[in-house]
């Protein structure tokens, strides 16, 4: 029993791995692109998205396998889970968006629209819908979720950084703007990948 447990806890933490890092859903499949090319001016913004983003791709990943196994499968309607996976997604970034609005006004206001365009970020569809493709259980979707959504934060956090640094530094004029973020973003996929022989699910 202890020897079953140890393999199942080390799966997970391999999926959250692999998830974060080696299969990183912005720098490995770039999807989420446009909010994280748009908020990452400053870290705090750049955090605060990542976070939201964090907790609604966690959150979505095990609602809609639930959703998926449990209502889709036995029904035989797994033709819909596109419809139904944006629903729950779009559903569960309305709650999201009100706690904020609540509880951090100054977050709420930096955000502005790109916080409702959680619901539309395809990183989060694309965890959801990757998840179905690997014969996951309830916590190895969870993991997939949590990794996969940090591994956003991870991304969008760095870019944040440099470009606040960048800000202060003299750039050519055809680097200047979305010219030098991109490229860092390609300097900081190749490094990523850089992980992945040595991980594999």
């Amino acid at each position: 029993m202890e020897l079953a447990q140890m393999n199942f806890f080390a799966s997970l933490a391999l999926i959250f791995v692999s998830a974060t890092f080696t299969d990183n859903i912005l720098l490995a499949r770039f999807l989420g692109m446009c909010s994280y090319l748009s908020v990452s001016k400053r870290v705090d913004t750049s955090i605060g998205l990542g976070v939201a983003v964090l907790f609604v791709t966690a959150t979505t990943a095990a609602l809609n396998y639930l959703v998926y196994q449990y209502l889709l499968v036995p029904l035989q309607l797994e033709y819909l889970r596109l419809i139904i996976f944006i629903v729950v997604i779009a559903a569960f970034t309305q709650l999201v968006e009100m706690v904020i609005e609540r509880t951090s006004e100054k977050l709420y206001n930096a955000l502005g629209i790109f916080l409702p365009l959680i619901t539309v970020n395809c990183a989060i569809l694309g965890i959801s819908l990757f998840m179905l493709n690997k014969p996951y259980s309830f916590w190895q979707a969870f993991a997939f979720g949590l990794g996969g959504g940090l591994g956003w934060l991870l991304a969008i956090t760095l870019i944040g950084a440099m470009r606040e640094r960048i800000n202060e530094a003299v750039l050519p004029k055809g680097l200047e703007g979305p010219g030098i973020t991109l490229i860092i973003t390609g300097i900081m996929a190749l490094a990523f990948v850089g992980f992945s022989g040595m991980i594999k699910i």
